[in-house]
């Protein structure tokens, strides 16, 4: 069976292996291992959950992106939002790897996609959800 080990270490290796890689200022991590303080464009990948114990085996991951906010002048004034113009550009390619990704014995299937604010850092988000169905042990 699997574990959401690894469908984390699954959804690391598509990203880190594609254009995806080189099309972010940053990096791709697992879990918590992105540097707390990064302004960077980041990609975050985790697991919420992963059936056990009987097939075919159904869970949830979700796919973070991240960009630093961009700084507007708006009726005079410096305002930070959200640079809408990068999160699309960078969630359209990552959803493009994601659909063409071909692992044997399973499918992962975009879900759901949202944009949230990360103001402690001064970045917004997509979140991509992925739903799982794995039919191998």
């Amino acid at each position: 069976m699997k574990q959401t080990f690894d469908t984390d270490s699954i959804l690391y290796g598509i990203l880190f292996n594609s254009p995806v890689k080189n099309a972010i200022s940053g990096g791709i991590y697992v879990g918590d291992d992105r540097p707390e303080d990064s302004t960077d464009e980041d990609i975050v990948v985790n697991s919420i959950d992963l059936t056990q114990d009987y097939l075919p085996q159904t869970g949830t991951s979700n796919v973070n992106i991240y960009v630093p906010d961009a700084n507007l002048n708006i009726g005079g004034k410096q305002q930070l939002q959200a640079n809408r113009i990068r999160l699309k550009a960078l969630s359209e390619k990552t959803m493009d790897v994601l659909r063409s990704a071909n692992v044997a014995g399973l499918k992962l299937m975009p879900a759901s996609q949202t944009i949230l604010a990360e103001p402690g850092v001064k970045q917004h988000y997509v979140n991509i959800r992925i739903d799982w169905n794995i039919q191998t042990i």
